[in-house]
Order: C-alpha cells, then structure tokens, then sequence
C-alpha cells in the first residue's frame, strides 16, 4: 500500500571523498564504464540505466536492453524519479518516464564479494523513488551491496487493455528486469550474483510477494524480506480512509483492462498507438484524486501472475527459500495522521469512528466497537487506526508468514519502537507503517530520533540476512520485537486480536 512518505521527499546525495578512499569510484557494467564517489567505508553509484527509455514505442512494452555508451559515464547524480503524482496531496505531477535506472551502494573497492540486496520502494505502486532511501549504513557496516531500484509507476506500470501484451504488469516487469540486471553486473560492484536478497516495503514487500508467486522470477533471488506488505491484505468499505471503496493490492487482468478501457475512452483513443503519442502528463492528469485503485493493482491471471497471489500462496505456489517478514505494531496510524494533519487539521471524532465501523462492519460495528473502545486509546482516530492495523495488516502479514513457513524457513518480527522518527510532531504516529525504514536507510524527510543501539540491532539483523539466510533469532512462530527498550518474542495473534478477526466477515 502507501508508503507513510512524501513520494518526492528524500534524496541520496552523494558523499564527500573520504580521506582513506580512492578518488575515483569506477565500476565496468555491461553497457560501459560508470564512476560514481567514494565516501568514509562505502561507494555510490545513482542512476545507472538497467533498462532503455520505457518511452515513446517502448512504453508500456516490457523492458527492453539499456543502450551502450563510450566513455565514462557519471553516475554522481540521483536520476529522475519515475512519473507519478503526489500521494494524497494536489499539485504538479513529479518524475519522468525515463526513469528505469538503479542506484548501487557497496563496500570499498577490492573487499571480496559482499552479499547484495535489492530493495523495491513502496508508495502504493503509484509513487515513490530508489531516491528516497539511502543505504550506505547497510553497505559500510553491514557489509552489503545495495541496489535500490525504480520501477515503473501507476498508469505507466499498471495500465491494462485488452489489445497491450504485458497488461498490468510492466511494472513487476522492471522489477525482474533489475534483478536480471543485477546477475549480469553486480560483479562489478563487488556483489556477490549468487547471494542475491529481494527486499521490499509496503507496494515494495507485496512486490517481493508477488514475485515469489511468479514462474519467470525463478532463480532471480535467494531470499526475500518482506516489509509490511503482505500478499493477504484486503480492506472492507470505508476502513483504509474515510470514504474509501473496499479493495485489495491485486486485481484480475479483467479489472484492469476494464480501467484501461476507461481511460482510453476518455482520451478519445482507439489504439494504443494513440495512447502512446499523450503526453505523460495528461496521461498523469487523467489519473489524479482518482482514489487507491487508479492503476494501483498489479493485474493476476497474466503470464507474469498466473494466479492471485494470494491464492498461490494457499495452494503452496511459491519459491521455497528463507524469508524475514514483519510489520510495525502500529501501520495505520500512517494513514491517520495524514488525514487528521493534511490538507489542513481536522481531528477524528468519535461520530466519524462508529460511522466507519458500521460501513465496514455492518451489524458487528458493535462488537469491534467493544473490542476497541475509544477509552483504551485515548482518541477516536487512534481507535480507528488500531482496528484498522489488525485488520488490514498484523493479521494477513501474521497468516502470510504461516503460510510460507509450511514450506520454506520463515522468520518473524515486528517494530515497536513508539518514540522514534516522527514526520509531524503535531501527531502520535507510534511504530507507523514506513518508520522502520529510518533505522536501516538515510532518510531526510523524517526527524532524526532513531536510536543508535536499536538503528544498530537492525542493519545487524538485515545484514545476517541477506549474509546468511538467518537474523540470528528462532524461526516462527516466535516473532522478534524490536524496540529500544525491549528485545524478545512477541505473540502477535494475541497482540492483535487475530482470532476475533478471523470470526468478523469483511
């Protein structure tokens, strides 16, 4: 789902030379020579192609190769974010199409073979950016190859009709085009192509999800961490925010040719071609305030997806490999404070709260009710935001894991740290979905409070890893709590009442 980010916030910059590192960082890829800088126990390299322009003859089409060059190619810059609009906000469409490029953070030259991780952003598959994480903390002390990847996005990544092959999923398809990618050249950078870790958060770990349901991402990673961002989430009517439809991160490849239809109607188009010649911005334009579901779901029952995710993760239709998956005690409390803060205050009231459990819940209102009493949370929205947290997300996150662990070896945690990075301190986000990130990425849009001993524990955890295929704690059902004052197993069944959801319909 959304990321609790800003899509445009955050930037990677590039280092400073460290005294004790080599002037020039030089890596040979594939299509030619990149130089990227050196910083104190690390190297970057941003905006290095792994894909051509997915413009022009080649958008929506799956991702071609990436053009030669002569020389050296800088690779200092951050490269455009791909095209998208603001989440939950007006204003100017941001990013460009040219965008499929990836960002590789690594140890110093000529320090072995380092494990990699490939991150994929979240941002509700609609925006987002590889920019906005910076991972040279995972690359200096966890002794990790970084790969931060951009994808394409919205209309551009999820666009379905019935006559464009690759429907719904040209996004998904960059994805797997990166990891490619990143087999063929990680060497380069001093990783390691045969100890490669997909990881992802929030539209990033349901696509870490999906791609492990996916016959063609076969051999392209070796474990998967999974942020936040299960395959299982759904919501019923009025729950994820006041007012929205009932839905899932997934729709069939009907549903979303029938969008595509739709869109293509209102432009005037017949042909895709005529699609193609719009500029990205009306395309953009069109799709704006158009609610969660404006090309925000990848599309099953295509060659990529054959099935729902969720249902080959039932039927036992999944790559068997370790995977680290978790959420945050809190994930919804994210949404609540953009709706309780932005576009201007405007608290939650107690009206607003039942009115949502009835649309949601119908005649079990009262019984959630109960079970979430606005006394025991202090506010009517924080109410809100902890049925919406078990329901939307600690209970399917809970479900998905014991799914994969019938067949694979699967590892549990959750962060709970309520006294960290914060976006506004007009608000109580807790442990919101998205705050974990802070602790193992740079992250300038955010108040810098993470704490060093629990900023230590998890680059320690995710680099054991991506290393090792363990993070050093039993596999489940035991669930490690991270927090900076407590450490140890949780019970998230009981923590977040899952038994009484799986009785409530909806």
């Amino acid at each position: 789902m959304l990321a609790a980010t800003p899509a445009s916030a955050g930037s990677q910059q590039p280092p400073s030379p460290a005294a004790d590192t080599p002037a020039r960082a030089l890596a040979h890829t594939e299509n030619g020579l990149v130089e990227g800088a050196s910083g104190a126990g690390y190297r970057v390299f941003n905006g290095v192609p792994y894909a051509a322009p997915p413009t022009g003859p080649n958008r929506w089409r799956a991702p071609q190769p990436a053009a030669d060059w002569h020389g050296v190619r800088a690779a200092t810059a951050l490269p455009a974010e791909c095209a998208q609009n603001p989440i939950g906000v007006g204003g100017p469409v941001t990013g460009a199409e040219d965008c499929l490029h990836v960002n590789v953070t690594a140890p110093p030259a000529r320090t072995g073979r380092h494990p990699v991780l490939v991150f994929l952003h979240g941002g509700a598959f609609t925006a987002g950016s590889a920019n906005q994480y910076d991972p040279h903390r995972l690359a200096a002390d966890g002794n990790l190859v970084v790969v931060t990847v951009n994808y394409r996005l919205g209309v551009f990544g999820y666009l379905g009709l019935p006559d464009l092959p690759g429907s719904g999923t040209f996004g998904l398809q960059d994805q797997q085009a990166a990891l490619r990618w990143v087999h063929r050249n990680i060497a380069a950078f001093g990783g390691d192509p045969r100890n490669v870790t997909l990881a992802g958060e929030s539209s990033g770990g349901m696509s870490v999800c999906a791609q492990l349901t996916a016959p063609s991402a076969v051999g392209l990673f070796g474990t998967a961490i999974i942020q936040s961002g299960s395959c299982l989430t759904d919501w019923p009517d009025g729950l994820f925010l006041p007012g929205s439809r009932a839905g899932s991160q997934f729709s069939s490849l009907a549903a979303v040719q029938a969008q595509g239809t739709q869109l293509r109607d209102r432009l005037g188009c017949a042909t895709v071609a005529c699609l193609r010649a719009a500029s990205y911005t009306d395309l953009l334009h069109q799709t704006q305030g158009a609610g969660l579901a404006a090309f925000a779901t990848p599309a099953y029952g295509t060659p990529l997806l054959p099935s729902r995710p969720a249902d080959a993760l039932r039927a036992g239709r999944y790559q068997h490999m370790p995977v680290l998956e978790g959420g945050n005690l809190d994930e919804h409390r994210a949404f609540l404070g953009f709706t309780e803060l932005y576009p201007v205050p405007k608290p939650y009231t107690p009206d607003d709260y039942r009115a949502a459990l009835r649309t949601a819940f119908g005649d079990r209102a009262g019984q959630v009710e109960a079970r979430y009493p606005i006394a025991e949370w202090g506010t009517p929205g924080l109410a809100w935001a902890a049925v919406a947290t078990d329901r939307i997300w600690a209970c399917p996150t809970l479900e998905q894991t014991r799914l994969l662990a019938e067949r694979n070896r699967v590892y549990g945690y959750e962060f709970a740290e309520r006294d960290g990075p914060v976006l506004d301190p007009r608000y109580s986000w807790g442990a919101a979905h998205g705050l974990e990130l802070a602790y193992l990425f740079d992250m300038d849009f955010l108040t810098d409070q993470t704490q060093p001993e629990l900023r230590s524990r998890f680059v320690t955890a995710w680099s054991r890893f991506a290393a090792t295929g363990t993070p050093g704690w039993p596999r489940m059902p035991y669930v490690q709590t991270f927090a900076d004052d407590r450490s140890g197993n949780v019970d998230l069944a009981a923590e977040h009442q899952c038994g009484f959801w799986s009785s409530v319909p909806g």
